[in-house]
């Protein structure tokens, strides 16, 4: 039996993460992450800045991963992830949105 050493990293919500070192967590090519950020998947913090020195939230490396997975097991150009991705955040936010509404109802007693 043999064991693999996984690398863990807690990420911070505030934390900023540069374009170099997203690339290498998650593991796509700096033009990729580029061509991501053109069709909107993804966003940097200060857009107007150069490409190269752009920053993300960490929060931008789960959605690069799910991007990469939806990608790949699809196959779908860079246009249908971004709209895939914007579409799963814009779900999560009405999730979240119906649980803080359904936490604000009174409770029922059995």
């Amino acid at each position: 039996m043999t064991t693999e050493i996984i690398e863990g990293l807690w990420l911070d919500e505030r934390r900023e993460i540069a374009l170099a070192e997203l690339a290498e967590m998650s593991g796509i090519t700096e033009a990729e992450l580029l061509e991501l950020a053109d069709c909107g998947a993804i966003a940097p913090i200060d857009p107007e800045a150069k490409p190269q020195r752009w920053t993300f939230t960490a929060k931008c490396l789960v959605t690069v991963r799910t991007a990469c997975r939806l990608r790949e097991s699809f196959e779908l150009d860079p246009h249908d992830v971004a709209l895939v991705v914007s579409l799963l955040d814009r779900i999560r936010d009405l999730e979240a949105e119906v649980r803080g509404l359904r936490a604000q109802l009174p409770h029922k007693r059995a």
